[in-house]
């Protein structure tokens, strides 16, 4: 699909996507287990699972730090479409410097942002420092998010993120983790603990969804 896209075509391709979304978005039941009960936060999660912020609360209080580029246009087009803030930057790249800035801002308004940490390129599954250095510097918690479904149009995309969305309907959990606070932490240490937390989530996603299905939550 990336072969398709084009800086003629971005625009027609971005709203069409859109369209799809919205369609889907009336197949899809999505539920959060586990909320934080914080104020704000730096929600952090895997790249593939970057679609799950659509079952975030108060969207428009929430940034999201989206790459420089043409398939980074289709995922901003989305998340402002949403509701979201959308700030545009990532890690070692051209405009990173600006995009942690206006992150930071965001975080000292007392509004919360989303990253998505081993974006945009990986490698998988490796946490990059700009979440880490944020909440170092503001103090912010990091609130780790996994989605997961054990329905059949839950599909994964044969990628580098092996990237995670629904096709049809389907029933689909948005796990949260506990606050991760960074005080008396190390850099490392707190990269350590984050990618150990999500990596827990994915863990224990399977019977945190079995939980959730025999407690009826997509019935409510």
């Amino acid at each position: 699909m990336v072969r398709l896209i084009n800086k003629k075509n971005i625009n027609i391709i971005s709203s069409c996507i859109y369209r799809l979304l919205k369609i889907q978005e009336i197949m899809t039941n999505l539920k959060n287990v586990d909320y934080p009960d914080v104020e704000q936060c730096i929600y952090v999660m895997w790249h593939s699972n970057q679609f799950l912020v659509h079952g975030f609360r108060n969207k428009n209080k929430t940034s999201i730090l989206i790459s420089n580029s043409l398939d980074g246009d289709i995922v901003s087009y989305v998340a402002q479409n949403w509701g979201f803030k959308v700030k545009r930057g990532s890690s070692g790249r051209k405009g990173s410097v600006t995009a942690t800035k206006q992150l930071h801002d965001e975080l000292i308004n007392g509004e919360s942002i989303a990253i998505m940490v081993d974006g945009p390129r990986g490698p998988y599954h490796e946490v990059k420092k700009g979440a880490i250095a944020l909440s170092m510097e503001t103090g912010v918690p990091i609130v780790p998010v996994n989605w997961y479904s054990e329905d059949k149009t839950f599909r994964e995309i044969n990628s580098w993120d092996k990237m995670k969305f629904p096709l049809g309907i389907c029933k689909i959990m948005n796990l949260y983790g506990k606050p991760i606070y960074p005080e008396n932490k190390a850099e490392e240490e707190l990269i350590t603990e984050v990618k150990n937390a999500l990596l827990q989530l994915e863990q224990n996603s399977p019977q945190k969804y079995k939980e959730a299905l025999d407690l009826g939550l997509w019935k409510k």
